[in-house]
């Protein structure tokens, strides 16, 4: 028996081991990542369209209320509104609304998908005027897409609520997964290359609509 005899059936095992392998790891990463990308197609079709059943700003609930607060002791901004945001109970991400030009005052914006708090602290009266803002279910979708908790034009904002770093690691995580589920699809299709007309298809459409709107567009 000759060497080639002796390793075709072991490198034909390892093959159909690792062709198990890539099969059952884009299952099980398909099903673990099914509802993220649910929430995303749902999420990105609200921004696409204004379909009149998800409106969601015009059933908006807002409420303005007085609050008294104790003035803070820490000497910066972000000191300043955690304090404020543990006396009247707030919880959320933190967002600067404008800089703090007037002695004695602070302002400052809670966000949270579905709520928005706008705070006006005096401190010389020591009360803060809580602004709220409610939206309904299609409201919390639609800022799931784009809650990040940072902005390219605000060097200030940095996520500073732990739920936002948890969103923002599972959008990592998703976004590193779809890298993942794409690359075990293009290994199954190379293994089942035989019928490559279909594959090669699919794969030259995604590369002509995608390659028109990541560079045609800067040439028309």
């Amino acid at each position: 028996m000759t060497a080639n005899e002796i390793l075709r059936p072991m490198s034909s095992s390892g093959h159909q081991r690792f062709k198990t392998w890539n099969q059952k790891f884009h299952i099980y990463l398909g099903l673990y990542f099914l509802v993220f990308l649910w929430l995303f197609a749902v999420s990105g079709l609200l921004l696409n369209h204004a379909w009149g059943f998800t409106d969601f700003w015009s059933k908006r609930q807002q409420s303005t209320s007085d609050h008294p607060i104790a003035p803070p002791q820490a000497s910066d901004d972000l000191g300043r509104a955690r304090d404020l945001m543990r006396q009247l109970n707030l919880a959320g991400e933190l967002e600067w609304t404008t800089t703090q030009a007037t002695p004695g005052r602070f302002d400052f914006r809670v966000a949270r998908p579905g709520r928005t708090v706008e705070v006006k602290a005096d401190f010389t009266k020591g009360t803060a005027t809580l602004q709220e803002i409610r939206v309904n279910g299609w409201g919390v979708f639609r800022t799931l897409h784009t809650f990040t908790g940072v902005r390219a034009n605000d060097p200030r904002a940095e996520r500073d609520w732990s739920l936002t770093k948890l969103w923002s690691l599972s959008m990592d995580a998703l976004a590193v997964g779809l890298i993942a589920l794409v690359a075990t699809s293009a290994v199954m299709a190379y293994q089942r290359r035989e019928k490559w007309l279909g594959s090669s298809i699919a794969l030259a459409l995604g590369l002509v609509v995608c390659g028109f709107f990541v560079f045609g567009l800067r040439w028309m």
